[in-house]
């Protein structure tokens, strides 16, 4: 092998390469949208809306059915916080509207932004659970040592497909002062 025919090996190999690169960078950038595509076909996690909506899209309450909320609170490692739902779970009828208070406690000795993420399982049921009052439309600052209750009104949609008896929703509540501090530091202009 001459050295020309080195150099154009050299070429090629380098140029395979860098389009494999390419081809990581775009795969890794994809990712989020095509999980999100791949878990709302599937009905995997389940995001609910996380805007308010109003009671009187409830429609009529369906006595004929009853619907089993179970409730689950969960704090990232990052927090010290206590959270937790006041009941486990609660029997509703499809478009009555009910209310349930979360109790969030700061065991830090400063001040804390915490923000709620919202949940729903089985994620196909997601889109049939709607927040009218939530903690989680809002970052939540508990002061140190302070506890506040924390309520969610909500109405599961008579249009839940007939073969849904329980769902889940579940919070889970991360840190977010860092995050908060530099938006307030950031001018806007």
């Amino acid at each position: 092998m001459n050295t020309t025919e080195r150099e154009a090996t050299n070429h090629r190999l380098v140029a395979k390469l860098a389009l494999m690169v390419v081809a990581m960078f775009g795969f890794g950038y994809a990712m989020v949208p095509l999980y999100d595509v791949i878990c709302e076909i599937a009905g995997l996690n389940g995001k609910p809306e996380n805007v308010a909506v109003s009671v009187s899209e409830a429609g009529a309450i369906d006595t004929s059915r009853t619907i089993t909320v179970q409730f689950l609170a969960s704090v990232n490692s990052q927090l010290s916080w206590e959270f937790k739902p006041e009941v486990q779970e609660i029997r509703v009828h499809p478009g009555e509207v009910a209310k349930v208070t979360y109790y969030a406690s700061n065991l830090n000795d400063h001040s804390v932004i915490g923000q709620a993420i919202p949940s729903v399982s089985p994620g196909l049921a997601a889109k049939h659970l709607h927040k009218t009052e939530c903690f989680c439309f809002t970052e939540q600052t508990l002061q140190a040592g302070e506890t506040r209750e924390m309520p969610v009104v909500f109405f599961v949609d008579p249009k839940l497909p007939q073969n849904y008896s329980e769902m889940t929703l579940s919070y889970t509540f991360f840190d977010v002062s860092d995050r908060a501090s530099t938006q307030i530091a950031t001018p806007s202009g």
